[in-house]
């Protein structure tokens, strides 16, 4: 009976153990998912800044030059031109 109890603990315990090491691999898979995910988003973010900085500056450009033909048009006396 005692050799039972011996072999039954020291299957559970390499069954633990066994356990321990498998969610401990999910684990670190889980986490190098993460930081692929995190990496990807981070550049993806800079893209999508650097695109709104160069929309930015357009539209800096654009509305100078709104600007300057609105002043033409109110430009009753004709000076500026």
């Amino acid at each position: 009976m005692r050799a039972l109890a011996v072999v039954t603990g020291g299957l559970l315990l390499v069954g633990g153990t066994v356990l321990l090491v498998v969610a401990d691999q999910q684990r670190v898979e889980a986490l190098d998912e993460a930081r692929a995910a995190v990496v990807q988003a981070e550049e993806q973010l800079d893209a999508t800044r650097a695109e709104n900085y160069r929309l930015a500056e357009r539209l800096t450009a654009l509305r100078a030059t709104i600007a300057e033909q609105d002043a033409q048009l109110e430009d009753t006396t004709g000076f500026l031109e």
